[in-house]
Order: structure tokens, then sequence, then C-alpha cells
């Protein structure tokens, strides 16, 4: 019987990509699993064609051969002619996961690992963030049990090898066609049992410990940016490292300044007649005051940009700038000598109709010369 063509079995084009090989796989192993249709012939004879069809597409050498010489160039190396071969689902853990029984390990890892990551949010001010500082922390972590030194027995024994897994942690049995592993219920999947379990850990090398940890917060830090404490996290497992702390940053918002990247911007409201006329004043910026030069006729929305005066860079790479933008501020109580100043200026200004902003406002002389003359 001729095979059919492997493209046609997963249902791709030949010019399908990688990942688009391998979904249709994972598509129809998990749709054709013998686990889903007990009893099912023609779902396991799907099962097996789509797992021989992946076996060729899937590999890059071996699909490139297939596109050439067709099923003759494949022949003994999971195609036709080689026979279906139950261990081939050993490579597919990574496409089926943890699906129906396959790990493709053989047993859990018995020797030293690599304790757990940990997270913690640690919440700064805006100061805090732009100045840098050090802080401590607490954080409850698993730790070596240090009764029993992680050997989980209260004698400091170590644990007896399973002896109906043998010490692999997992049983692997024939199912129909395949050869399924599943965890050892006498070990719970360790591969170990502890005859005298220690009384501190409960028998499981590990307890709870609340530690103090110093965390140093670089200048120019943002929010949400995180800070890597390596060796900080949960303690390894048979003397395995461990793992790391993991530090995100809340920065409170400053209740003037806005950030971009490294720069900051701020907006001030200027009083009318400094805009017009002209002056010096002071803003508080993040670190020291600024002093802000305005010139005469300034209009309302001009931003000054003041180099090197933002936030550090958190690389170290210098500073941002800060960005002061001006509005006219207009007061809302005025005196009777300022009412009367301002109706006197406002005689001098024709608003019988108004044109396009371009410096000049009625009759022949400039805006701000008129304000000039009059409070000049």
């Amino acid at each position: 019987m001729t095979p059919r063509d492997y493209y046609e079995v997963l249902g791709v084009a030949r010019n399908a990509s990688e990942q688009d090989v391998k979904s249709a796989y994972r598509r129809l192993a998990l749709t054709h699993h013998p686990d889903r249709n007990q009893g099912d012939a023609e779902a396991e004879e799907k099962f097996k064609e789509a797992a021989e069809a992946y076996a060729v597409l899937g590999d890059p050498e071996k699909r490139a051969r297939y596109d050439r010489f067709g099923h003759a160039g494949v022949a003994n190396q999971g195609g036709p002619g080689g026979g279906f071969n139950a261990d081939i689902f050993a490579d597919f853990s990574d496409i089926l996961g943890d699906f129906f029984g396959f790990g493709g390990g053989g047993g859990r890892r018995q020797g030293p690992m690599r304790g757990s990551d940990l997270r913690f949010d640690l919440e700064i001010s805006f100061d805090e963030s732009y100045t840098g500082s050090e802080t401590t922390i607490q954080i409850p972590r698993e730790e070596t049990c240090t009764t029993c030194n992680g050997t989980r027995s209260a004698n400091g024994a170590l644990p007896d090898i399973c002896g109906q897994c043998r010490g692999a942690g997992q049983l692997r049995f024939q199912q129909g066609f395949l050869i399924v592993s599943r965890p050892c219920g006498q070990c719970s999947g360790t591969g170990r049992i502890v005859r005298d379990p220690c009384q501190a850990c409960r028998g499981t090398g590990r307890t709870t410990q609340d530690r103090r940890v110093t965390v140093k917060i670089p200048a120019g830090i943002a929010h949400g940016q995180r800070l890597r404490l390596h060796g900080e996290g949960e303690h390894g497992v048979l003397g395995g490292p461990s793992g790391d702390l993991y530090v995100v940053v809340h920065v409170e918002p400053h209740p003037a300044f806005q950030r971009d990247e490294d720069d900051l911007h701020i907006e001030v409201a200027v009083p009318f007649h400094v805009m017009a006329l002209g002056g010096t004043f002071e803003v508080d910026g993040p670190g020291d005051a600024i002093s802000v030069d305005v010139s005469a006729g300034t209009p309302s929305g001009t931003v000054k940009t003041f180099r090197g005066k933002g936030m550090p860079n958190v690389s170290g790479r210098g500073r941002g700038a800060f960005h002061v933008r001006l509005v006219v501020d207009v007061p809302r109580r005025l005196s009777k000598e300022q009412k009367k100043a301002i109706e006197q200026f406002g005689k001098t200004v024709t608003v019988d109709k108004l044109e396009p902003s371009t410096g000049e406002a009625g009759g022949d002389k400039p805006f701000f010369e008129k304000v000039k003359d009059l409070f000049g």
C-alpha cells in the first residue's frame, strides 16, 4: 500500500513553516490520541500516521530529503519501511507537554535542582528613584532544613530507594501500541522513601523562613523596572543552586513632574506681566532650583529646555532634559488699581476683529510694545 503524502497527512502546504507543521501535528495528536478514542482502531491508525509524518517533516534534514526523493529518501529513518517506533513520542514532549502522561524524560530528576525564583513588589518615592537609595525588605522563602540538612530523615540518613520504581520516580507500562510513563504512587514520584521523617520539616527537607534582604536602588530607575538579586530566591534541592529574587519597582508619581524616559516635563503658570515684559524666576527642579529667563513677548505654551537637568540614566549614561512649559497665569481676583490699569490698556487695543496670531493685535503697533508703553 502506497503511504500518503506527509503534507497531506498533517494538512499543511509544502512551504509550511516549522511552527505550522508542529501546530498541525499537535492538533491531530490530541484529536486522535487513544486515551480519547478507546477501542477506535481508525483513530489509532491516524494517530500513528500523524506521528510518522511529523517525525519526518519536523526534522529539517529529513524534510529536505523527503522533499527531494519522497518516501524513498526517508526509509528506515522514521518514514515508511522503518516500522512504527513507540519511543518516537519521547521526542514530542515539547509539543504534547504532559498531556496523556507524555513526559519524555523517563522519570523525575533525582539530582541537584535549582531553587525557584521569587518576586517582590517594592514601592518607592519619586525622590528615591531620582537619587537612588538602599532599603531592606523581608521575604518568606523555602530554605534547606537546618535540622536534617535537607535529607528529610530524622537521623540524617539518606532516604531509601523506592522498591517499586527502583528510584526512577515513574512506572512505565504498555498502553496499546504506546509505552506510557506514570508517577510512582509508592514514592509520589520522588524515587525515594523516607522511613523516619524529620519532625522540623515534616520530611520535606525544607522549611519556610523570613529573611531580610538589602536592596540597592540605582538612581534613575523607572516605574515597572525590576532588579535581579542573584541567589536570593528559594534554596535548591539536593545541593542545587538557589534561585534569584526579582524586585519589581513601583515609583509613586510626582505631583508636578511628568517623566518620559529620562526627560522630565513640568508646566508652570507665569504672571501676565512677566510673559509680556520679560523677567526671571525659579522653578523647583528634581534636584536644585532652576532659573528660567523669559524674554519680552513670550507666547503662552513656550517650552524652555534645560539639558542634563532631568532624570539620571539608570545605566549611568548621563541625564535627560528638564522641559518647562510656560503658560499665562490669568488672575481671578484683581484690586481696583489693577482693574483700572487693565481697562486703560484695553482701550489701546482694537478687538473688532480677531486675526490669526502673528505677534500683533489691532492697530499698527505690536501688542507687547503697547504693554511696555502702558506698564513701562
